[in-house]
């Protein structure tokens, strides 16, 4: 387990463990690696957006930096993490190499005006696919299916077990996150603190100023197992998180052609290899089934 209790704790909570350095190494190392095929043969029609990007030979694609397993930023500066992953293999089938990929911090309240701005060409960033972000971005995929849950201190001194428990409680998420505004419209009752980012979050559960921090399960697994004396999981999923690929509204061929290197991915093993070496690090499971393309 790469990532988990050294680099996560590194990368998220500025700990400084003895016996991290070794396993930040080999992270590091593992993420400078090639590790999606490189298409040195593409041919696309021109005026394209793939025509554009493959023949600058280099992207632009936002992700997030404090989650460890999906988007990570290591100590060596290097983002790693399934979303990481997934970003490289459409890249590669661009003819981009992942050293002429430039990553750009990509919260969940500035994903739809880094799109729609053009700071970023796509975003790979935890990103649920839903019709509110639909009217703003289109989306390919989905490439995964998370749910949200709930993180609580260590011990789950308030005894909660699901979201009906948060009434009353002081609760955190993220800023124009879909767990957030699930929490807002479905459990008023909760008291809800926002941030910009999940590392806050864990800080204030760690120190007291909330009582549970609530997001898609596999970003909380990372969590927990950067602190796991700290923090632990409720494990009780509460709704269905369809992961996505954003891009600019009405560029239908490029989504058809994120839509149809996501379906290779699935096909030839390279998606499921993605996911062992990462998320599966932390979550200690084996790739699940990939979902099916919503081509809508």
């Amino acid at each position: 387990m790469r990532i988990t209790r050294c680099a996560a704790a590194l990368a998220v909570f500025g700990l400084a463990l003895a016996g991290c350095s070794s396993e930040a190494g080999n992270q590091a190392a593992d993420s400078a690696k090639n590790t999606a095929a490189v298409n040195t043969a593409t041919k696309f029609d021109e005026g394209t957006t793939m025509a554009k990007l493959s023949e600058a030979g280099k992207v632009t694609i936002g992700t997030k930096f404090d989650q460890p397993g999906f988007g990570l930023l290591n100590p060596q500066k290097v983002p790693e993490g399934f979303d990481v992953e997934i970003a490289k293999i459409i890249a590669g089938q661009l003819g981009i190499k992942p050293e002429n990929i430039t990553w750009t911090e990509t919260v969940s309240a500035n994903r739809e005006s880094f799109i729609q701005d053009g700071k970023v060409d796509f975003v790979v960033a935890t990103y649920t696919i839903n019709d509110e972000r639909k009217k703003l971005v289109d989306f390919a995929g989905p490439y995964y299916e998370a749910g949200q849950d709930i993180m609580v201190a260590k011990g789950n001194p308030e005894g909660i077990k699901g979201p009906d428990d948060l009434a009353g409680k002081n609760v955190c998420s993220v800023e124009g996150s879909t767990p957030a505004e699930t929490i807002r419209t479905k459990y008023p009752q909760a008291k809800l603190t926002l941030f910009d980012v999940y590392s806050k979050c864990a800080d204030a559960l760690s120190n007291g100023q909330v009582q549970a921090v609530t997001t898609d399960n596999v970003i909380l697994t990372g969590l927990v197992a950067g602190a796991p004396d700290k923090f632990e999981l409720v494990n009780n999923p509460f709704t269905k998180e369809p992961y996505g690929i954003g891009l600019k509204k009405g560029d239908q061929k490029f989504r058809d052609f994120i839509n149809d290197v996501l379906q290779k991915s699935f096909d030839d093993g390279a998606w499921a290899e993605a996911w062992d070496r990462t998320a599966g690090k932390i979550t200690g499971t084996e790739a699940p089934e990939p979902p099916t393309i919503d081509r809508y």
